[in-house]
């Protein structure tokens, strides 16, 4: 393959993204273009990152006609969000207020965030759908188990310690 530094410095820098990125192809694609500007054949890098001898053509000479940048990953567009910016925060701030008296609950669950959106934005979101927002917002559906409001660790030692059952003699 016929493929140089486009700039000079290109292989020290392909060297450090190889390094740094967590997904595969990607590196696979700069790690192509790195054996490229050394000087090896397509067949031999297609080898070397086990990968076919089209996927090395096709990023070798993406980086020939276009450099490092042409090599990146591309943001690829999804489904946009039901819930705007704003909409978004006060989520979280709903969030982060935990449950109330008001919702005669100890905990919140996905289904109660159903309810709420629709009665505050009138949107509509299926449980796993619920759960993947909380998740894009840094939450997970996981949590200790709640402790009810009126539980006394005080008054439940005596009890643990009189109990037949649970005594450890």
């Amino acid at each position: 393959m016929n493929v140089t530094e486009r700039k000079s410095g290109d292989a020290a820098k392909l060297r450090q993204l190889i390094r740094k990125h967590r997904d595969a192809e990607q590196r696979d694609r700069y790690r192509v273009v790195l054996l490229a500007i050394q000087g090896r054949e397509a067949i031999g890098i297609a080898d070397a990152v086990a990968r076919s001898r089209r996927f090395v053509q096709r990023w070798a000479y993406a980086y020939r006609d276009g450099g490092i940048a042409a090599v990146a990953t591309k943001p690829r567009p999804g489904r946009a969000s039901f819930l705007t910016e704003s909409q978004r925060r006060s989520l979280v701030e709903r969030v982060e207020r935990g449950a109330t008296a008001a919702d005669a609950v100890s905990v919140l669950r996905g289904t109660d965030f159903q309810k709420w959106i629709k009665s505050q934005f009138g949107k509509t979101y299926s449980l796993s759908g619920i759960y993947n927002l909380l998740h894009s917002l840094g939450y997970e559906s996981l949590s200790p188990r709640p402790r009810h409001p009126k539980n006394d660790p005080k008054a439940g030692k005596p009890f643990r310690q009189s109990a037949p059952f649970l005594s450890s003699d």
